[in-house]
């Protein structure tokens, strides 16, 4: 078969997208603080774009966010227009921006004024004449533009920083402590050692063997040594730390009461001997074998419950998230209002000056350079507008279809999917995801994510939906109002539901209780 060159028609369909279709999507799902880090960045790498200082933001509130695009009027001829080298008129884009711009202030040294001197300023009438003999410069002269000192203002906008500042841990604070007491050489490696193995909610996670043959012979250290040296560990503060278990980290913190405390010597009896079964909630079995009564043993619970089982804990490193939601939502006027944070992200705009400088006519390196920043300006802060656009529509109509949650509460909550807001906005649920995902919004009740107001459905024996947020509230308010003595199973409480015209199985509503982090009905009893 011979092969030859040859024309040929295809039909087909692809999708394809523009630079700005995709600085778009990218902007859309950025979280708030994400979105101020890529605004930085594009002040940071094009010239064109400038923050709007405090002065201009003031004069410019109650505007709407498009009205800080350039004016149309000023660009409103075709994009390739601007590119155009062969225009011999391209003044009127020059002149149509610096017409707007405000008279230069005054500058003493472009206008030739002369200025004083810093040694003029000082004159011999400004001089006292009194001064004593060992009088310093800087009592006289105190004109120093930088201060001397530094003192945070009351609304100081970096406090994130030293929010984030990293806090002490436990092996800190402990080395603190036994660097006040006079060790030897051995012992102060025992109690590095012991410090080295403790995990971060204080607990000893080696054994003292380990720890002994951990130590070089040269020491000459025994058994009962390391043992003297973990109880003097173990009643520094926070007390009970580098405990090896609940039940000895418990026992420290109890013997170190005052002698006097109401039922110490019955919390120490049953931590030492029935601490399973207090786990267990086997109360008929800790009063029998301890041959207290219901109120004793109350008390003796109580107690134990005071103690601390992780020492430690408060001194584990954790990661703060701060959140800063995009979206506020207020009730004036018997009406729920909808708006952006102003505050979420800073506003820019096209710097008049720079703009001023693009001649049309002119082909030179620094004029292309200039419309490329110029172009690439415009198409941000259109992304910037869709973006606020989009956010501001979907939230608008979720306030809409969960009117009933802000209302009332979260039983009143319907059940929502992407694809009803979809519907409702026009747009394609992919869309709806990216403008949900890690925004939030800060409404009187609290601050949620928006993917938070959207959740399924369960039938109702009527035909009906509720939403499973729902489902959840009314689950939670059953428990709290349950009786201690006789805690409510996850089938009572389905039947409880059913009794509402709610249909829902037991494990569901397992499902949901864990979901809230409350444990089963055997882990709920309690003693009144």
């Amino acid at each position: 078969m011979a092969m030859k060159p040859a024309l040929t028609l295809k039909l087909g369909q692809q999708l394809r997208m523009t630079p700005q279709l995709q600085q778009a999507i990218r902007l859309l799902q950025l979280s708030s603080l994400d979105l101020q880090h890529e605004i930085q960045e594009a002040l940071d790498s094009n010239l064109m774009l400038e923050e709007l200082s405090p002065n201009e933001d003031a004069e410019n509130e109650g505007v709407e966010p498009s009205s800080l695009d350039p004016p149309e009027d000023d660009f409103t001829a075709d994009e390739d227009a601007i590119y155009d080298k062969n225009d011999a008129s391209g003044e009127e884009l020059a002149e149509a921006v610096t017409e707007e711009l405000p008279p230069p202030a005054p500058d003493p040294e472009l206008d030739g004024e002369a200025i004083p001197d810093t040694h003029e300023r000082v004159s011999d009438e400004t001089m006292r004449e009194d001064l004593p003999v060992d009088i310093v410069w800087e009592d006289v002269f105190d004109d120093s533009p930088f201060p001397t000192s530094y003192s945070a203002p009351e609304d100081d906008t970096d406090y994130l920083d030293s929010r984030n500042s990293e806090a002490e841990s436990l092996q800190t604070h402990l080395l603190d402590q036994i660097s006040l007491m006079r060790l030897t050489d051995a012992d102060t490696l025992i109690a590095m050692a012991i410090l080295d193995g403790l995990d971060d909610e204080g607990v000893l996670t080696i054994s003292l063997e380990d720890i002994l043959a951990a130590i070089p012979p040269d020491y000459e250290v025994e058994l009962d040594e390391i043992e003297a040296m973990l109880h003097r560990i173990q009643h520094l503060d926070p007390l009970g730390v580098a405990a090896r278990d609940l039940r000895e980290c418990l026992l420290i913190q109890l013997k170190q009461l005052p002698a006097a405390t109401p039922s110490r010597a019955d919390a120490i009896a049953i931590v030492d001997q029935y601490l399973e079964s207090l786990g267990n909630r086997d109360f008929a079995f800790l009063l029998r074998k301890n041959r207290l009564k219901e109120d004793e043993l109350k008390v003796c619970i109580d107690l134990i419950t005071s103690l601390n089982p992780r020492p430690g804990a408060d001194y584990s490193p954790s990661d703060s998230d701060y959140i800063d939601p995009e979206v506020i939502v207020t009730k004036q006027n018997n009406r729920w209002v909808v708006e952006l944070n102003a505050n979420s992200a800073p506003k820019i705009r096209v710097n008049p000056e720079y703009a001023g400088l693009i001649k049309r006519s002119d082909s030179s390196n620094d004029s292309h350079y200039l419309r490329n920043h110029l172009q690439e300006a415009r198409w941000f802060i259109k992304s910037l507008q869709q973006r606020n656009d989009t956010l501001l529509r979907v939230s608008t109509k979720i306030v809409e279809f969960q009117r009933g949650f802000f209302d009332h509460g979260e039983a009143a909550m319907k059940p929502l999917v992407l694809h009803d807001i979809a519907q409702a906005v026009n747009l394609h649920e992919s869309t709806i995801s990216r403008v949900t995902t890690q925004k939030y919004m800060h409404t009187p009740v609290g601050v949620f994510e928006l993917k938070y107001f959207f959740s399924s459905h369960v039938g109702t024996h009527t035909g009906g939906e509720v939403s499973s947020t729902a489902i959840r509230a009314l689950i939670k308010d059953l428990i709290a109002d349950e009786n201690p003595r006789k805690p409510l199973s996850d089938s009572k409480l389905a039947s409880l539901l059913a009794d509402q015209n709610i249909k829902v199985a037991r494990r569901t509503v397992a499902k949901y209780r864990e979901s809230m982090m409350i444990p089963p009905s055997n882990e709920r009893k309690q003693l009144i």
